[in-house]
């Protein structure tokens, strides 16, 4: 009642598009006491529910609003492994289903997240706490984006020896090759795996488990294996033109773009945005990725083509609070200049002599809602028009993950193509065989991957050892900072 909602501020447009560096502008410490004090310490925090890692969210508010910035780091380490990465990656359903968000603002619950964790970092708490004992039962990780990262940090806490296979580079999934510096540098990554291998968790990059090593070697290695690895089988865009040079798959864009800014070296042509007219397919949080480094990377210009209607400002009346509302979303990267379409759809490609991409060819659509059924996509007549374009970025989403390793270990999948592993254990149809992530739930967000990996580890741990203490959602884990 006494203070307004604020959230850290961006550099100006023209400033932040000459680099890839993160460009949010931290609040001053009073400024993250009254948006703390903005918490009501509800009765019931619905906030809980919104969030799927259950962060004790009031609590660390109160300690923020009181100046206690130590004691707020132990509690939301507590129950979220990576804050540095939820705090600036994470959509904040918890802030849909906080209950200031009924008639008011919502509280800033992500931006003050993210601020005790620098604080934390910045102060050296987050310190590397190895296990006082080693169970000498082995564990290894495939995968180390989010999901397999917490799932190593929990087991390891365990005491149990854990080895990440990453067949990158560098270990970090999507996180380090999908995610643009301009939301999250790199260094933000490593910090936190010097601390994972400190602990002693081991890491074996340049490894594509399922060919370098086969299932059966693995089995025999280790006592468990979870799988962590992400939902990268990509979904196409199957109309004609689609081989054209210039028609590009979103991750192939960005993970390339995050590799030059590395200043490491990437496999294939060169792709780049420099002075091309570019339409982004999709428009979710890949599309908006692709959108803000097609920015930086010169474009002449930047369209955004989305098949579903636009959706309302506001919270929909079918989508009650606390439930996550389908609303029109508008990311820093829309707003560096991105003209956005919706109800399109992309019907042809068409190219030069050379077999360059020069446009594309849309139709106008509209969704007929028929009861009982999926909606029904219906092209409007007479609406086709032909777009310049140099540059087609395919930011349709993925549709499951690869089944080499799954088929050699025999697992059952989903008709999605994700392993089969109820949230009631974790374990596949293979004993002592777990999976965590996108991998088993399709393509989600980065909170929904902490979550599961920190689950699954209970289950494995409980598998090796008989019990665990690990904990499960919304239970506080052994202090850690």
């Amino acid at each position: 009642m006494e203070y307004e909602r604020k959230v850290e501020p961006y550099a100006p447009v023209e400033e932040r598009l000459k680099n890839y560096r993160e460009f949010t502008k931290p609040l001053p410490e009073k400024a993250l006491k009254e948006q703390g004090a903005r918490c009501m310490d509800c009765g019931i925090p619905f906030c809980h529910s919104g969030c799927p890692l259950g962060n004790l969210i009031p609590d660390f508010n109160d300690a923020v609003y009181r100046g206690k910035w130590d004691k707020a780091a132990e509690i939301l380490h507590a129950t979220n492994n990576f804050p540095e990465f939820t705090g600036r990656l994470c959509p904040a359903p918890c802030e849909e289903a906080c209950v200031l968000g009924i008639n008011e603002d919502p509280v800033s619950i992500e931006n003050i997240e993210k601020s005790i964790a620098e604080t934390a970092f910045e102060k050296g708490w987050v310190q590397a706490l190895p296990p006082a004992e080693r169970t000498g039962k082995k564990v290894a990780v495939v995968g180390s984006g989010p999901a397999g990262l917490a799932a190593a940090q929990q087991l390891n806490r365990a005491g149990h020896l854990v080895t990440v296979f990453e067949r990158d580079e560098k270990p970090g999934g999507l996180l380090r090759f999908g995610i643009p510096d301009f939301k999250m540098e790199k260094h933000v990554i490593d910090r936190r795996l010097e601390i994972l291998e400190a602990e002693g968790i081991e890491f074996r990059c340049g490894v594509h488990v399922g060919k370098d090593i086969k299932a059966p070697q693995l089995r025999e290695e280790f006592d468990a294996i979870v799988l962590c690895g992400g939902a990268t089988v990509r979904r196409p865009l199957p109309i004609p033109g689609a081989d054209l040079k210039g028609v590009v798959q979103a991750m192939d864009f960005l993970a390339q773009n995050n590799r030059r800014v590395a200043g490491s070296s990437f496999e294939g042509e060169a792709i780049s945005a420099k002075n091309k007219k570019v339409v982004v397919i999709g428009g979710g949080d890949t599309g908006s990725d692709c959108i803000g480094t097609s920015f930086r990377q010169g474009a002449e210009s930047v369209a955004n083509f989305e098949i579903l209607s636009k959706p309302p400002g506001s919270r929909p009346e079918d989508q009650p609070w606390p439930f996550w509302p389908m609303r029109l979303r508008t990311s820093s990267s829309h707003k560096e200049g991105a003209e956005r379409y919706f109800s399109i759809s992309t019907k042809e490609f068409k190219g030069d002599e050379k077999g360059n991409l020069k446009s594309l060819v849309t139709v106008e659509v509209e969704w007929e809602n028929i009861p009982g059924q999926r909606p029904k996509l219906v092209e409007l007549k007479g609406t086709e028009k032909e777009w310049p374009c140099d540059l087609a970025l395919l930011a349709l989403g993925f549709t499951g993950s690869e089944s080499t390793l799954a088929d050699q270990l025999g697992l059952e999948m989903d008709p999605r193509t994700n392993i089969k592993a109820p949230v009631s254990d974790y374990q596949t149809n293979v004993p002592g065989v777990f999976a965590a992530g996108d991998q088993r739930r399709g393509q989600s967000l980065i909170v929904w991957a902490i979550s599961e990996g920190r689950q699954a580890a209970h289950y494995v741990d409980t598998y090796l050892m008989g019990s665990s203490e690990l904990p499960l959602k919304g239970e506080g884990d052994l202090p850690r900072v």
